[in-house]
């Protein structure tokens, strides 16, 4: 693995990243601690096989441990009334579409799903791929995707979201994708 070919890399991990996150500062985190794990782990690495999905293997587990570590820290914070905050919630009416509801919406999908649906949609990775990468069957990336997809659309489609306001003024509808 030479520095070129992983340096190539970095922009798609930090799209998925950000996506998965939804924080910069996170998602810039993430990438960081991807690439020491796969600088200190190189050896692990069989040349000739994908390293892009290696790569994502590697963030997928690590987001993943770093989800459960909150999980735990979290556990001794106080727990917040979704209802009582709901206003800050709402993400603005963005001048250019449905960009900041749509973060919005992707936030509140289950983990696993919104990894799935970021993995195939935004990544462009096959159901194979985005199978080694999360270590599920493709039976189950499969129904975590058209799950994360129906939730999204309906999240998008709730009132109070940037489409659902904007409707009658004509605003892109969803398309479903296959």
């Amino acid at each position: 693995m030479s520095p070129t070919e992983l340096t190539a890399h970095i922009p798609s991990l930090r799209r998925y990243a950000r996506a998965l996150t939804g924080d910069a500062w996170a998602a810039d985190d993430l990438v960081q601690d991807t690439l020491e794990r796969a600088c200190s782990k190189w050896r692990l690495w069989t040349v000739g096989t994908n390293l892009r999905a290696w790569l994502f293997t590697l963030m997928h587990h690590l987001h993943a441990s770093q989800a459960r570590q909150d999980s735990r820290r979290s556990a001794m914070l106080p727990l917040v009334n979704v209802d009582d905050v709901e206003a800050e919630l709402v993400a603005p009416v963005a001048a250019d579409g449905l960009a900041l509801d749509l973060q919005r919406c992707l936030l509140q999908l289950p983990e696993e799903q919104r990894a799935v649906l970021l993995l195939v949609s935004l990544e462009d990775m096959s159901y194979a791929q985005v199978a080694r990468i999360t270590g599920a069957p493709i039976g189950t990336v499969m129904s975590r995707l058209s799950r994360a997809r129906s939730r999204l659309l309906a999240l998008l489609n709730a009132p109070g979201s940037a489409e659902h306001v904007d409707a009658g003024a004509g605003a892109p509808r969803l398309k479903r994708l296959k």
